[in-house]
């Protein structure tokens, strides 16, 4: 962090909750979670200006809503949440927008990884990239959150509101599904 401050999540959530501190308590909340997010948001839709869109609309809903966060949960579980709540909605409007069927839209995902210019990944990475974007949304989301984030299934299950169980079967039908795309594109 620049300013040196260490972040203490539950003295924000406090903060959060009082008028005359909200707003510098949310900045601490931009600054510490804005490049968690914006990781989590583009492996979801790949490219950098959609993903810092996304990450904007987070924000932008998290403080809108920050009243009604209660601290049931983690701040972080929370955010995750909005994160890809606004994900999920931009990827659907854009297959609306394309028109594409299924098998069209990890040819369309990959193909706007592959075009997006702040991707710099070598022939090995467009390829499990392709692989990851072949996945359904909900595998996809799992496989990242795991594999990219080294998330536990706990913290998962909290933010998907899905059963850990439920939640490493779908990581481990993603990894067989990877698995048979790298065997199929040799």
């Amino acid at each position: 962090m620049a300013s040196g401050k260490i972040y203490d999540e539950e003295k924000i959530v406090e903060q959060l909750h009082h008028q005359e501190t909200v707003r510098s308590a949310f900045s601490q909340v931009i600054e510490h979670y804005s490049q968690p997010l914006y990781w989590h948001v583009r492996r979801m839709v790949f490219d950098h200006d959609d993903a810092n869109d996304i990450l904007q609309n987070t924000f932008i809903k998290a403080w809108s809503n920050i009243d009604n966060f209660r601290g049931d949960a983690k701040l972080s579980t929370w955010l995750y949440k909005i994160a890809i709540n606004e994900s999920i909605t931009f990827i659907n409007k854009k297959k609306q927008q394309q028109n594409l069927s299924l098998d069209d839209d990890a040819t369309f995902m990959a193909s706007s990884l592959e075009a997006d210019p702040w991707f710099d990944g070598d022939a090995a990475q467009v390829k499990l990239q392709r692989a990851i974007a072949s996945l359904p949304d909900k595998q996809r989301l799992v496989f990242n959150m795991r594999y990219y984030e080294e998330m536990k299934y706990e913290q998962m299950s909290e933010i998907l509101g899905t059963s850990v169980g439920a939640l490493k079967a779908s990581y481990h039908h993603a990894l067989k599904k990877i698995e048979a795309f790298f065997d199929e594109h040799d």
